[in-house]
């Protein structure tokens, strides 16, 4: 049985297990964070005392319910019931099973998306990874359709991959229903969007609302009928008018049968027009209600297109905006343009001027709501209102012939241009609830600005707060658009200053390609500005970044190009500081290229590179630009590690985040200081210094713009974990890893091959090989077969083959003398190498094994858990017992438990049992002693 002490959350993630899901998956089912999920596997494993997720699973599988739950369908819940439309209902629920894309038809206020969300609730049964509602009204630019999809389905941006090709690799393998509301605004753009999706996902069916069909063939389309008349007092159209008469009174009695459904006939069967009519029968009475349609049903009726359900509503909102005082039809139109729910506050400010009195607001929304034309929503953050979509369309349309378009949609964004500069400044927890309150309104007082001429300094000073925004929010797709837009919205001199910002989004994104267009198009704007020096220095960041990032392109830049860019950055820098110093980091970038130094002389170039690195550290610090000397000092840090000075390359790597410190908060600060943490924790790695590896990886792991992309976040931290031995840590965060890096496409990188060799070593370390041959497999998708080969896999595989005892298998797989392998060892692994190399030549019997210790021991001194290794190598070579056991304290001091351990257990007699007791603790196997 499931132990007892297990929570019900925890239950419920057990059983998610048993079908196999990841962790996104099962955060996704249950509503909670990736991080949650990870906690509660951790807490399972230790609960019911299973080595690993694999077992859990079995577990899982073994006492599960026969019927694991569904998850719960990801729909709005009604705040009204669904009345009639039964025969509609059963069609369209066998249509959605049967075809890929419904797209279910039909005027503005025919009832579209409530039968659409009955039938998906209908239907949910049938898909077993869920149903996801997506309400596309508040989506003014085309563009935005795949990112709102994105957002419903809870899907987050990787690196180096758009937002749609996220979503698509979220849904692939999924049976799910995806249901897409209010389409016809942006069809253009949803059509291409659902061919892509519905390639990409077999298993996916989609479900449409539109007022037009999307004109494509692999469409089904559902026309909406008006509501059936038939039966008279017991119609559908009478029963929904009187289930919505009583939810604003006692509802007409059985006498007023006949005039409700005479009403209900001249409404045409339209469901908003009968919704508007029965909340205001309690004031205006039946008989008020037939006389006001009398004036106004003449188009409903007997119009030259009785059956234009369109003109039918527009109807409507005409005899309920007549029925207005003169104030309150201002106010109606005038509050159409806002796109999300609104206070009184912003209505005031946007509407509030004559012939509407600013202090008559509040009451007029009061009284537009008690007459439906406005729904009303409060929470503990006030009361919002918000308009119908077709009520929002037909107000401009009012706006429009009373000349007042214009006006109110520069007070709009007014309001907005106000309300986001307050945003950029704001302090304190609640500004994000306070963006997404107001987002889509800046998205939509951007793009009327955008188009108007006379307003184009207040769309770009707007496009660079919903940028910064858009940023700090994490929307890092958005936040390089919005850049870009701003760049295009003003003169060169500005222009170039969005291009770098832009280009450092893309930086924090992972997308070298963009951050080298943008620079180079930033070069081109400060140039035309005749800013020289800031063209020298934009394109010395080009040129740059093709080397410094080059893992980031998918088309890296050729040598004679960069070199180009160089010549030109150098010719127009001038005497400028900071282009100088941009230009030094380029030339130090460039002598270090790869397949430069492999044809040259590599100590001459190396040697070259150190002085031009230390060069732009100087220059940069001169210039008070912490963001460049940080750059500056990761050139230094990669040159004196290729010169083999392991701790001069990490104490180069430590002063980049200290640096830091100083920077500005902005993306190009936050994209270094995310390339600063992580160096900072991988030469931490390299000269054993454990505790800070762990405690810099861990802030890179926690960095906000890093939530959705684990795998680079985490990866530094797992490898710090497993070097000390902390296998739970090491299993909890490999999910995250591998969710993340799944989720990305499984991209390969420099740090993503050694983070997933260190899970698989981990796996080793506990006894579980088919847990380290999948995670092995892993590694050669994620990573460089060279760098594995003779780097950090020789490094891994090496601790997990002494671990069980197998000593001559070790000492081949470290074989080669460091100068064989130094370009795949001497950055992090070094010190690791030379040491094991060392330790498995006295373990295997090997004649060079003193002359190996005493080269290591040249190599890392200064590092202590080298340093031990070691140390403890000679020990056994000596039989010096004492020796040997000094090492357990030099080890626990150094934060690696694991080797402490296995030293007891080397020592034998009474220290194994005490090694044994802390290996268990760590959750890894005994070690084999041979």
């Amino acid at each position: 049985m499931i132990s007892s002490e297990i929570s019900a959350r925890e239950a419920q993630v057990l059983a998610l297990l048993g079908e196999h899901l990841s962790n996104a998956e099962i955060a996704a089912r249950l509503v909670i964070s990736v991080r949650t999920v990870e906690s509660h596997v951790s807490s399972l494993l230790r609960k019911l005392q299973l080595p690993d997720r694999r077992a859990l699973a079995r577990h899982a599988a073994q006492f599960a319910r026969t019927e694991p739950a569904r998850p719960v369908p990801a729909l709005p819940a009604p705040l009204t019931a669904f009345v009639g439309r039964v025969a509609e209902r059963g069609q369209l629920a066998e249509a959605v099973t049967a075809h890929r894309l419904v797209t279910v038809v039909g005027p503005g206020g025919v009832g579209k998306t409530r039968l659409a969300l009955a039938v998906a609730a209908d239907v949910a049964d049938d898909f077993a990874d869920g149903v996801w509602f997506v309400d596309l009204v508040p989506v003014t630019e085309p563009g935005r359709v795949g990112a709102a999809v994105a957002a419903a389905v809870g899907v987050g941006e990787q690196p180096g991959q758009g937002i749609e090709d996220s979503v698509l690799a979220a849904l692939t393998d999924r049976r799910t229903l995806l249901v897409l509301d209010n389409c016809e605004r942006v069809s253009d753009a949803v059509a291409p969007f659902l061919e892509r999706l519905l390639a990409a996902c077999p298993r996916l069916r989609v479900l449409v609302t539109s007022r037009v069909r999307l004109m494509v063939p692999f469409e089904r389309v559902f026309q909406v009928p008006p509501l059936s008349r038939a039966g008279g007092d017991r119609s559908e159209a009478v029963a929904l008018f009187m289930d919505r008469a009583s939810a604003v009174g006692q509802p007409p009695g059985p006498s007023s049968n006949e005039e409700v459904v005479t009403i209900c006939e001249r409404l045409g069967g339209m469901a908003l027009a009968i919704e508007l009519a029965a909340a205001r029968w309690s004031t205006l009475g039946l008989d008020g209600l037939t006389a006001g349609l009398s004036d106004q049903l003449r188009i409903l009726t007997g119009g030259p297109r009785a059956d234009d359900r369109h003109r039918s509503v527009r109807a409507v909102l005409d005899w309920s905006h007549d029925l207005l005082e003169p104030q309150s039809q201002a106010l109606l139109r005038r509050i159409a343009v806002f796109v999300a729910p609104f206070t009184a506050e912003a209505a005031a400010e946007v509407a509030g001027f004559a012939p509407l009195d600013p202090a008559a607001v509040v009451d007029g929304l009061g009284r537009l709501a008690e007459q439906s034309l406005l729904a009303v929503t409060s929470s503990a953050t006030g009361t919002r209102y918000h308009a119908l979509e077709t009520i929002r369309q037909y107000g401009t349309e009012r706006l429009t012939d009373a000349d007042e378009l214009d006006r109110v949609r520069s007070r709009h964004l007014d309001w907005c241009s106000t309300g986001a500069r307050v945003l950029v400044g704001a302090a304190g927890t609640d500004w994000r609830a306070r963006f997404e309150a107001v987002a889509d309104d800046l998205r939509a007082a951007l793009t009327w600005a955008a188009g108007r001429p006379d307003r184009r300094p207040d769309a770009h000073g707007l496009a660079l707060s919903l940028a910064e925004l858009a940023f700090c929010r994490n929307l890092l797709g958005e936040s390089q658009q919005r850049y870009e837009q701003a760049a295009g919205l003003c003169d060169d001199a500005d222009g170039a200053a969005a291009l770098r910002q832009a280009a450092a989004v893309a930086g924090c994104r992972r997308l070298g390609d963009d951050m080298f267009r943008l620079h180079c198009a930033a070069a081109d704007a400060a140039r035309r500005a005749g800013n020289t020096a800031g063209a020298g220095r934009d394109l010395a960041a080009a040129a740059t970044n093709a080397y410094r990032f080059s893992s980031t392109f998918t088309q890296v830049p050729s040598r004679a190009e960069v070199t180009a860019l160089l010549a030109a950055a150098r010719e127009l820098a001038g005497d400028a500081p900071a282009a100088r110093a941009a230009v030094a980091l380029a030339e130090a970038a460039v002598v270090a290229d790869a397949f430069g130094a492999v044809q040259g002389d590599l100590d001459n170039t190396v040697e070259e590179t150190v002085v031009r690195a230390e060069r732009a550290v100087e220059l940069a610090r001169c210039a008070g630009d912490p963001v460049a000397e940080s750059a500056a000092l990761d050139a230094l840090s990669g040159a004196r590690s290729w010169t083999g000075e392991a701790f001069a390359a990490a104490a180069a790597a430590r002063r980049r985040i200290d640096v830091l410190d100083s920077a500005p908060r902005t993306p190009a600060g936050a994209h270094e200081l995310m390339d600063a943490l992580a160096m900072a924790a991988g030469t931490a790695v390299g000269v054993g210094r454990l505790p800070d590896a762990r405690r810099w990886g861990g802030q890179l792991a926690d960095h906000p713009l890093l939530a959705e992309v684990g795998h680079h976040a985490t990866s530094w931290l797992l490898v710090a974990d497993a070097f000390a031995g902390h296998a739970d840590q090491v299993l909890t965060g490999s999910a995250r890893f591998l969710d993340a890096w799944e989720r990305s496409g499984r991209q390969r990188s420099f740090s993503l091959g050694p983070a997933a060799a260190s899970v698989a070593m981990v796996h080793g370390l506990r006894g579980d090989h088919d847990g380290r041959d999948t995670w092995r497999a892993i590694v050669g998708r994620a990573g460089n077969a060279p760098e594995h080969r003779h780097g950090y896999g020789a490094v891994f595989d090496a601790m997990v083959l002494l671990h069980h005892g197998d000593a001559d298998a070790a000492a081949r797989r470290v074989a080669p003398e460091p100068e064989q392998v130094w370009k795949w060892v001497s950055w992090v692994w070094l010190h690791w190498y030379v040491a094991l190399r060392a330790e498995a030549a006295v373990l295997a019997g090997h004649p060079d094994a003193r002359a190996r210790i005493d080269a290591a021991r040249t190599v890392v001194a200064g590092n202590p858990i080298a340093t031990a290794q070691v140390d403890r190598a000679q020990a056994l070579l000596d039989g010096d017992p004492e020796r040997q056991l000094a090492a357990v304290a030099a080890f626990e001091a150094a934060g690696c438990p694991y080797q402490a351990a296995r030293t007891l257990l080397l020592a034998g007699g009474g220290h194994a049992a005490a090694g044994t007791a802390v290996l268990a603790g760590l959750g890894l196997a005994p070690v084999a002693v041979r």
